[in-house]
């Protein structure tokens, strides 16, 4: 059988290492770049969140700041009695002490009176159709309206309220704030570099403060071409002011406070993840660094540590092919140590039943050649048995000849008696004839006797030959017990190796294979000899019933010699009667009565001698086809003698395949 080409183990374990060392570190460089970016997110929101807060913190503070000062304005105006020209003076004086009002503070009454600062350049063609004076007729308090351009080209928002001077006339106070300081406060304090904030007015969507200054004062519906500004315009309208990704952007947005305004501050995620992806690069490096010196490690760790088991293989391969006189060194304190001085024990415990099933194989070789004698010793027997009973039966049929004959002649003499009176010449040649035939029937009889008596003496051989056979039948089946036994035990090892050889691992496989073969081994010589045993057992029931059969056949023997001697007194008693008769031949006419009953005796004597001896024929042929039976099983215990002598002739030439060792000799 061809063996199989293997690979090196150090080549499948670098195999096995590179894909899962190559994916650990995937993996850990996927995780941590997960992690990380998860994290950069949470602190880009964080500080994105903070950013805008500070920002609508500061508008708050400096609208609120601004709108103090006109409430104090306001509040001034409405606890003194003023004239017009008061009111004048005041705003002048008010004028030059804050240039973030445009056009200073002003106010305008029901009757389209405006009131303002000599240097302020405000003016009004209709003040009550204005919509500073709208927003102020709503509300009592100074509370900012919305953005408008005022006639300056300005982008302002109006602090207006009614003043409440006790009067009967309405006067509706406003200041403008322009939104440039607010504009700067939305570009400037922003915490991220690369991160934008600009400012709509979530009433009419326009956008209020913008780095780019061509998209102030056009509404963001107008610029929706760009994907982040589309996703700004769908989350005011759906009212999720909440911080979120969208289109490759972290958006942010903030309320500011007592306006309908929106801060909305963005910035890249490409910016946000920067850091992250040069990390994860400089990770990916590092990892292929990482990756090749352990690849390195790993395979001098490997070489040093697999270079016992290559030992081991080629003890365990030279013991496949049945070399067990191979050195098994121990080296090291580990488990392949204990491998070593498992397989060293292994071989030992190998040539000791190695050695052992070659003499028994030598035993059975001889005693399965001792078997094949003897059987063939009992075939001979009982082909000499056959031959004798094949002669008593030839015996036995002249004697049944005979007997009729004598049965038809004794019905022939009652007939001659009675016609004695007429012819005594007659009766004198009949009985002339008679006593010739009687003298012959006598011969035949002592012939018949002597015929059963080596009939007898037959039957004892043959019953000695059967016990030789039984005994032999005994023997064998003491040796097939004695290689069942061998064969379990065989098993019992092999299964035992087999055992061992599965804890070893993949370097047991090449001894499994042998345990294996010495297992089928043993199964076949545990199942030769159940079939051996098996066949003997018949052999055994066999002779056991030819042992009865030549039992019962002496005994009818005897019977029939018993019979035989009876016939031959019988002959004896008519060849005297007919001695007599043929002495008193002269007196017959007398005696004629008389004669003729003994003729008639005698024809009935004839007929129960012709009956027994046609029982004998039959119970002569029986024997002979008992006699044919037992020379057909003689003839398959000598062949399944032979049969054994050559299994353990093959056991014998399979175990000297097995190198042992000991005194030059292999077995």
């Amino acid at each position: 059988m061809e063996k199989k080409k293997n690979g090196s183990l150090k080549t499948k374990i670098l195999i096995i290492i590179l894909p899962i060392v190559a994916l650990m570190i995937i993996v850990l460089t996927t995780v941590s770049y997960k992690i990380s970016s998860s994290e950069i997110k949470s602190m880009s929101k964080e500080t994105l969140e903070s950013s805008i807060k500070s920002q609508n913190k500061e508008i708050v503070a400096w609208m609120d700041e601004k709108l103090s000062a006109a409430e104090a304005l306001k509040s001034a105006l409405e606890n003194g009695d003023l004239t017009n020209v008061q009111i004048n003076n005041i705003l002048d004086g008010y004028y030059s002490k804050d240039s973030d009002f445009v056009n200073g503070i002003y106010i305008g009454d029901e009757k389209g009176n405006l009131y303002k600062a000599t240097q302020s350049s405000k003016t009004e063609t209709n003040v009550t159709d204005s919509q500073w004076y709208k927003e102020g007729l709503t509300r009592i308090n100074l509370e900012y309206g919305d953005a408008y351009v005022n006639s300056n080209g300005q982008s302002v928002i109006s602090a207006t309220g009614i003043i409440d001077d006790g009067k009967e006339e309405i006067k509706v106070l406003a200041a403008d704030v322009t939104l440039d300081r607010i504009r700067i406060i939305v570009n400037s304090n922003v915490e991220m570099e690369d991160a934008q904030t600009f400012l709509v007015d979530a009433n009419g969507y326009t956008i209020l403060s913008h780095r780019k200054g061509e998209l102030v004062g056009t509404s963001i519906k107008d610029v929706t071409s760009d994907p982040m500004m589309a996703d700004v315009l769908k989350c005011i309208e759906d009212g999720k002011l909440t911080t979120t990704i969208m289109d490759d952007y972290e958006i942010a947005f903030k309320k500011v406070d007592n306006t309908s305004w929106i801060l909305v501050s963005y910035i890249p995620m490409s910016t946000v993840l920067s850091q992250v992806n040069m990390l994860r690069n400089y990770m990916i490096i590092i990892g292929i660094i990482c990756t090749i010196i352990l690849l390195v490690i790993i395979e001098r760790v490997i070489h040093i540590s697999i270079k016992p088991v290559k030992e081991l293989t080629e003890v365990i391969t030279a013991m496949s092919s049945g070399d067990f006189t191979i050195e098994v060194k121990e080296k090291g304190n580990n488990e392949i140590t204990v491998m070593f001085q498992s397989v060293r024990e292994f071989m030992d415990s190998m040539k000791r039943i190695i050695s052992q099933i070659g003499a028994v194989s030598k035993r059975l070789e001889g005693q399965a050649i001792s078997s094949s004698k003897a059987a063939e010793e009992m075939q001979d027997a009982s082909k000499h048995q056959q031959g004798s009973m094949q002669g008593l039966n030839d015996t036995v049929d002249a004697l049944v000849g005979s007997v009729n004959e004598i049965a038809e002649n004794a019905t022939t003499l009652a007939g001659v008696v009675a016609d004695t009176r007429k012819n005594s010449m007659e009766v004198t040649v009949k009985m002339e004839d008679t006593v010739v035939v009687t003298e012959k029937g006598r011969h035949d009889m002592e012939d018949v006797k002597n015929a059963m008596n080596v009939i007898s003496e037959s039957i004892s051989t043959l019953e000695d030959a059967v016990n030789k056979v039984g005994t032999a039948s005994d023997e064998i089946t003491k040796i097939v017990g004695m290689i069942s036994e061998i064969a379990e035990e065989t098993n019992l090892l092999s299964l035992n190796a087999s055992i061992e050889a599965a804890r070893a691992g993949e370097a047991g496989r090449g001894f499994a294979v042998v345990a294996g073969e010495i297992g089928t081994l043993a199964g076949n010589s545990a199942k030769s000899a159940q079939d051996i045993a098996e066949l003997i057992e018949k052999i055994r029931i066999l002779v056991s019933d030819c042992v009865k059969q030549s039992d019962s056949s002496a005994e009818q023997i005897y019977n029939s010699r018993q019979l035989i001697d009876t016939a031959l007194d019988t002959f004896q008693k008519i060849y005297g009667n007919i001695n007599e008769t043929n002495a008193l031949i002269n007196d017959v006419m007398d005696k004629i009565t008389q004669v003729d009953d003994v003729a008639t005796n005698v024809a009935a004597v004839s007929q129960e001698q012709a009956a027994s001896a046609t029982m004998i024929l039959e119970t002569s042929e029986n024997m002979v086809t008992q006699a044919e039976s037992i020379l057909m099983n003689s003839s398959k215990v000598a062949k399944d003698s032979k049969e054994l002598a050559t299994s353990a002739t093959e056991l014998d030439t399979n175990i000297k395949v097995f190198k042992v060792g000991g005194n030059g000799d292999e077995k």
